[in-house]
């Protein structure tokens, strides 16, 4: 590796939506310097060295890993070459940010994990939403026992609207409406619930949105060996939205409301957290106090001091195997699927 001064140097591989995200994170981020960034679109380069004057620019993304410039990678390429851009990169040496899904299947999953163990280099998937205030706010509570024990969990993300023409809405490329969102929500499930994963049974429908290929409405069901069940729902067919998050514990409840400043961009905003306890009451949770670019701390503290992450590949390779499973339970009319679990 060629740090300079004691910074891990970076590269991003794609600088789309969420390129000044990555950008700023690495920026803020101290042990972080970025060097490179490759897209085959100019003005994207262009609002690259806007925001990072000193960066270094590429049209051609090996150009960029064979650069010399590099350390680490993030690769935020559309899910379908996920898998083939982490292989070139640990090939090259180079350590490893991936976009969620880590991959479209369970085997690209683990023959990446092997190639990073053999060459002792960091594979991680970046989860952003296990930083989420809603979310590790309700952790926290559901952690501590507030609700007692959880038997029953249900997530939803959507609305009622014409999904976009855009990769997202591509199974090819994103894999589908299940991998979509499911990349961000099952890992939150598997975050809060430990237990071991008896079957998984997905329902895909295609309704009214024929210009693209994803469905309109998709389930997941997870449930566990104790009967504990998780169900997570994406849907462009929800006039109604459900909460995004609704909790069942053996002394209370959690729910996750969408919040209503948010307008049509829900999950634009971290849903109002209320806790419901067994005598009738009610309470809204205030937000925990995140810290800002976290992950991105704990990416630095791994290479530099092999600190250990709180999340791993394993994790996010099992969040691929769930929803494998689920494609496959859809193909069947919800007929329960065995995923292929690490954990």
């Amino acid at each position: 590796m060629g740090e300079v001064n004691g910074e891990i140097r970076v590269g991003l591989l794609a600088y789309g939506a969420i390129g000044d995200q990555h950008n700023g994170a690495v920026t803020a981020t101290a042990g972080l310097r970025l060097t490179a960034v490759a897209d085959t679109n100019q003005d994207r380069l262009a609002a690259a060295k806007e925001f990072s004057p000193a960066v270094e620019t590429f049209t051609d993304s090996t150009e960029m890993l064979d650069s010399g410039l590099i350390d680490l990678v993030v690769i935020s390429t559309p899910p379908n070459s996920h898998y083939s851009w982490a292989k070139e990169s640990l090939n090259r040496g180079l350590h490893v940010i991936l976009e969620k899904p880590m991959a479209l299947t369970v085997e690209e999953c683990d023959e990446l994990i092997a190639l990073a163990a053999s060459k002792n280099l960091l594979l991680i998937v970046y989860q952003n939403r296990r930083y989420d205030a809603d979310f590790l706010t309700m952790k926290k509570l559901i952690d501590e026992g507030a609700i007692g024990e959880v038997f029953s969990y249900e997530s939803f993300v959507g609305g009622y609207s014409k999904p976009c023409s855009y990769w997202h809405s591509d199974v090819a490329v994103s894999g589908g409406a299940i991998f979509d969102w499911g990349s961000h929500y099952i890992d939150q499930i598997l975050a809060i619930l430990p237990g071991e994963v008896d079957a998984v049974s997905g329902i895909n429908q295609k309704r009214l949105w024929n210009h693209v290929t994803n469905a309109d409405h998709a389930d997941v069901a997870i449930t566990f060996t104790d009967g504990t069940r998780a169900v997570f729902t994406n849907s462009d067919l929800a006039a109604a939205r459900k909460p995004k998050f609704y909790v069942l514990g053996t002394t209370g409840a959690i729910v996750g409301n969408w919040d209503p400043a948010a307008g049509d961009m829900p999950a634009d905003l971290p849903a109002i957290i209320t806790i419901h306890r067994a005598d009738g009451s009610s309470e809204t949770i205030p937000h925990l106090d995140v810290t800002p670019y976290s992950f991105h701390q704990s990416v630095v503290s791994y290479l530099k001091n092999g600190t250990p992450m709180n999340v791993t590949t394993q994790q996010s390779r099992d969040v691929v195997a769930i929803m494998e499973a689920a494609e496959e339970s859809a193909l069947a009319n919800g007929q329960p699927v065995k995923p292929l679990l690490l954990r």
